[in-house]
């Protein structure tokens, strides 16, 4: 500073939290963060039952019996209420599915897992009204707008997925030759199908997809004929 010049100004004082005021603050994210988890799960369990559109803040208020302006406070809109059960459901869908699959070798043995895990996650249910995407796709797939990526970002994710290990399969020599993106689809299809049969009662429903899990991961040897050339 140039000795002529007075002196300069202080800068602007920033108001610093004291450690009581940090404490308060740090509890009220804590507390905000499972507020907002327990609404998305229960928002995820109406949704699985109803469809996504069937959520309401009044319903959930009533349900876990908060103040609706502290739903409306952390959800804004129901959109976001709609987005934020969406991915409570991947999130609780990837620890009770995917997650326990991938300690199983990559290719068959992982399909297997994952099948596996799915069935299960079906047949508990995981969510009271059975798979979270089963419900709600058939909802969303004519209109567009965040939720309907949302979802469709997840179940893509979930056919690639089941894809890769189907590509895995057949470059190890483990299964036939097939198309990996067709057959996943196709196993997606029959686990939508077994999803639905369970939810209608069906005891066999399991039974049948692991009957036709393990026909697609059957060996080139153990194939049946595509004719159906042999069979009685």
């Amino acid at each position: 500073m140039d000795e002529h010049e007075g002196p300069q100004e202080s800068a602007a004082v920033v108001p610093v939290l004291t450690a009581p005021d940090e404490i308060t603050a740090d509890q009220r994210l804590v507390r905000g963060a499972r507020t907002r988890h327990k609404i998305a799960r229960r928002a995820v369990d109406i949704a699985s039952l109803e469809g996504l559109n069937g959520l309401s803040i009044g319903r959930l208020a009533a349900d876990l019996e908060l103040s609706k302006s502290g739903i409306q406070t952390l959800f804004k809109t129901k959109e976001n209420l709609q987005l934020a059960a969406a991915e409570m459901a991947l999130h609780e869908f990837t620890e009770a599915v995917i997650r326990p699959a991938l300690t199983a070798p990559v290719g068959a043995a992982r399909l297997r897992a994952l099948t596996e895990r799915w069935t299960v996650y079906a047949e508990t249910p995981l969510f009271v009204g059975g798979c979270f995407w089963a419900a709600n796709l058939p909802d969303f797939d004519s209109r567009p707008g965040k939720v309907r990526d949302t979802l469709l970002l997840h179940h893509n994710a979930w056919l690639a997925r089941l894809a890769d290990e189907l590509r895995h399969a057949v470059d190890a020599g483990e299964i036939a030759e097939l198309d990996p993106e067709l057959t996943a689809f196709h196993i997606d299809a029959v686990l939508t199908a077994a999803n639905t049969a369970m939810r209608l009662g069906d005891p066999d429903a399991a039974a049948k997809v692991r009957r036709i899990v393990n026909g697609l991961l059957a060996p080139a040897d153990e194939q049946p004929p595509a004719n159906g050339a042999g069979q009685r």
